[in-house]
C-alpha cells in the first residue's frame, strides 16, 4: 500500500449505496483501516454518468459501492485518461443497517 506521502489524497468520501450491497454485513469484518481498495469505472451506468465503483482489491475483490454522485466526476475522468487511481478504506462503522464507509481517493507522486 501507497503511503500517504507517496500519494497525493484526491478526495475524502463516503461509499455510497453501502445499503445496496448484498452480503456486505458478512463480509465487513474483513474490511480493516488502511487496506488499499480498487477504483473502476462504470461507464454505462443508467444511474449515473460518471459512476465509479469501489471494490476491494485481490483475487476476488468484493464490490462495497460508489463513489458518491456529485464528487466523482473528476475520479471518473482521470479514471477514463488512464491514470492510476486507488483508494484506501479509512473508517467504518455500523450505523443501524448502514455500513459507513470513509476512503481516501489517491493518485501516485
Amino acid at each position: 500500500m501507497p503511503k500517504t506521502s507517496d500519494s497525493l489524497i484526491l478526495l475524502e468520501c463516503l461509499v455510497a449505496g453501502t445499503t445496496h450491497r448484498p452480503g456486505l454485513r458478512e463480509f465487513e469484518p474483513q474490511l480493516k483501516a488502511g487496506q488499499r481498495l480498487a477504483l473502476q469505472r462504470e461507464a454505462d451506468s443508467a444511474y449515473d454518468d460518471w459512476a465509479v465503483k469501489v471494490l476491494t482489491e485481490g483475487a476476488e475483490p468484493f464490490w462495497l459501492g460508489y463513489l458518491p454522485e456529485g464528487h466523482n466526476e473528476t475520479v471518473a475522468r482521470m479514471l477514463d485518461a488512464g491514470f492510476p487511481l486507488t483508494g484506501r478504506l479509512t473508517h467504518k462503522a455500523w450505523e443501524d443497517e448502514w455500513l459507513h464507509l470513509e476512503i481516501e481517493v489517491l493518485m501516485p507522486r
